[in-house]
């Protein structure tokens, strides 16, 4: 099931603080969105993180692989809530450090981005 984007903001939580360095830029909500929405965020390992316009998401490991789907919001301080279709929830946070995007997850581990496209239709 979906969970409506309005519950989703509400996830928000300030845990990713820990991986957040003081070089790195924290984003606005607004930020955030401008950055990630209609992008697809490719990672080293090559996975691929999917940011739709309306808020739909989907995240692969690999371009083969099974997609897991679900709805993201954006939120102060960078942080992205993903609301999965599975029903597990999770926010991360996205920081600039210097001209890279950085994906910070709960635990702090960062993961730098390789690229931002635009998302292909």
């Amino acid at each position: 099931m979906i969970k409506p984007l309005t519950a989703l903001a509400l996830m928000a939580t300030s845990a990713t603080a820990q991986g957040v360095r003081d070089s790195d830029t924290r984003l606005s909500a607004d930020e955030t969105r401008a950055k990630l929405a209609e992008q697809v965020v490719e990672f080293f390992d090559g996975s691929k993180a999917r940011y739709g316009g309306d808020g739909a998401y989907a995240y692969t490991y690999t371009d083969d692989g099974p997609a897991f789907r679900g709805t993201y919001v954006a939120n102060d301080g960078g942080e992205v809530c993903v609301g999965f279709d599975n029903g597990f929830d999770r926010c991360d946070t996205y920081v600039l450090s210097g001209d890279r995007l950085v994906l910070i997850i709960a635990d702090g581990t960062r993961f730098p981005a390789r690229s931002v496209t635009p998302l292909a239709d």
